[in-house]
């Protein structure tokens, strides 16, 4: 059994936002990927789920509807729930304004560095220690621009959305599989 969540911003506002990588990850996932169904009409756990069945257990991907800055609440109900072994069975993608526009860095038992998603998931599990996919999203020249809670919250680009299809998500869907297949 492993868990996927994706964070984001649940609703039309927020769709092509920073902020919404994960959510952004989880739909290409979704939409190039084989075998996934949606668990059920409405929310579970908080969340919109999707599930498939392999020969090495249950995969769940979620997308908490809870808002970035209480994805805890949905991942603690989900991981009580089946009991998962938080270090090794769980993988959690966001984005990242410490890194680059299009980077990606994996991270384990590590701190959330400000982000307040991942803080909520730290406090609400009360553990750092699982997996993470960072996205970077940061494209500002200098952060006095715009404050990064606002910068978070805006749209990508057309380019940066063209780059995100074409070469980002790929290779986020890649390091899931990796993940998958451990």
């Amino acid at each position: 059994m492993k868990i996927i969540v994706g964070l984001g911003n649940p609703g039309e506002k927020y769709q092509h936002t920073r902020h919404n990588v994960g959510f952004l990850a989880m739909d290409f996932l979704l939409r190039y990927g084989t075998g996934f169904m949606q668990a059920r009409p409405g929310k579970d756990f908080k969340s919109e789920i999707f599930t498939l069945d392999t020969e090495g257990g249950k995969i769940v991907i979620m997308k908490p509807q809870t808002y970035m800055n209480d994805s805890g609440q949905a991942l603690k109900d989900i991981c009580n729930f089946y009991k998962i072994d938080l270090a090794q069975d769980l993988l959690v993608v966001h984005d990242e304004v410490d890194l680059p526009f299009g980077e990606i860095r994996l991270a384990k038992n590590s701190s959330a560095a400000g982000h307040n998603g991942v803080q909520s998931i730290i406090s609400d599990l009360g553990t750092q220690d699982f997996r993470r996919i960072r996205v970077g999203v940061e494209a500002r020249a200098s952060r006095n621009e715009m404050p990064t809670e606002n910068f978070v919250l805006q749209s990508f680009t057309a380019d940066e959305l063209v780059k995100l299809q074409s070469d980002i998500l790929p290779e986020v869907k890649q390091e899931i599989e990796r993940f998958i297949n451990v």
